[in-house]
């Protein structure tokens, strides 16, 4: 599990994008699992964590396309 200070979006995006599956915790946002990778949402879902799998998700995305 890999645990994260501060949110940074592309940063997350890379460890996700690199790993494939696992877990990991961000600061003030909580904790996410990840799988094919793309981060999930978590059950019990609030609207920060629709946000922050928003945002991993199309950083993965982008990361995906400049390969």
């Amino acid at each position: 599990m890999r645990m994260f200070k501060q949110y940074i979006p592309k940063m997350v995006a890379k460890h996700v994008s690199r790993l494939f599956s696992g877990r990991l915790y961000i600061d003030g946002r909580g904790g996410y699992e990840f799988d094919n990778g793309l981060l999930k949402i978590p059950t019990r879902a609030e609207r920060r964590h629709f946000d922050t799998v928003k945002e991993v998700n199309q950083e993965i995305r982008r990361l995906k396309e400049a390969a």
